[in-house]
């Protein structure tokens, strides 16, 4: 028989954190988020969910045993500032797991700011794309390092994969951070030069050479860049976070600061603040079927 079920608060309705509260939600935690200042979409994902919504952040954290923040890399700190004088009230306080792409150094920055709410601090990474709805449905595995990174496998018992590294703050992020260099890295270098063949009149060429040599990754990238393109604006910040990562070894760091400019450009693209050439013939790319 489990123990009392745990209430976990999750900051960020997106879809990684929707998905993420609907599966705590149907495993028989109590699911609490904040819509304030979220669009339509964020809610009706809530409300499918069934999720509730608490928009005072003290009532917000004052029965939680976890705080997970699940929000777009460029606001982790932000949501963490926001957060320490609501925890630093409450008499139990939940233990703050921070889940966001962000650098090692970044998380340690991110915990140090905690620290006068005198909470628990962990750092998690998750690896893979939104859960399903059910248990036994596909499920990303969530790593979690730091000193109370023991505290967030009680989860595993409420439909989540929570593996702890044995590792200090910056483990988690840093495994995160490696594993998304590699994944959406090699996106972006598969789309600049499907974009770059096209502008240089190639396109024909370059899908007839890939089908004939490297069907496998043709594949994979007409798959990968569709589902790219709508998440580009999110992954700009994540490939700064993965250069900073990098920072000491300053050719590497610059490969990732030319992919944030690339998701940069692709975002303005879709925004209409810039002609689409490169969409187009991603977009092309992607539809070919001969």
């Amino acid at each position: 028989m489990k123990d009392k079920a745990p209430v976990v608060a999750i900051v960020g309705a997106g879809e990684m954190g929707s998905a993420v509260g609907r599966r705590l939600n149907r495993t028989g935690a109590r699911v609490v988020t904040e819509t304030r200042g979220r669009s339509a979409e964020s809610k009706r994902r809530v409300e499918s969910a069934g999720l509730e919504v608490i928009d005072d952040d003290d009532a917000f954290v004052k029965d939680a045993d976890f705080l997970l923040s699940i929000v777009p890399p460029g606001v982790a700190i932000e949501v963490a500032r926001r957060f320490v004088e609501p925890i630093r009230q409450v008499r139990k306080k939940p233990a703050f797991v921070e889940c966001n792409a962000i650098a090692p150094a970044t998380t340690i920055k991110i915990a140090e700011v905690l620290a006068p709410a005198g909470c628990k601090f962990i750092d998690a990474g998750i690896i893979g794309g939104p859960p399903g709805a059910d248990p036994g449905s596909y499920t990303p595995r969530i790593y979690a390092s730091g000193e109370s990174a023991n505290l967030l496998a009680a989860l595993n018992s409420y439909g989540l994969d929570i593996a702890v590294l044995d590792g200090e703050i910056g483990a988690a992020s840093g495994l995160k951070m490696s594993y998304a260099g590699i994944t959406k890295g090699t996106i972006a270098i598969a789309s600049v030069m499907v974009a770059g063949a096209a502008r240089a009149g190639l396109a024909d060429a370059l899908y007839a050479e890939l089908a004939r040599s490297q069907p496998d990754l043709i594949r994979r990238f007409q798959r990968q860049i569709p589902g790219m393109l709508p998440k580009a604006y999110r992954w700009v910040a994540e490939m700064e976070q993965i250069a900073e990562f990098l920072k000491d070894d300053a050719g590497s760091a610059r490969i990732y600061e030319g992919a944030a400019k690339w998701y940069a450009a692709i975002s303005a693209e879709l925004d209409g603040k810039a002609a689409a050439e490169s969409l187009h013939a991603l977009k092309a790319f992607s539809e070919r079927k001969d």
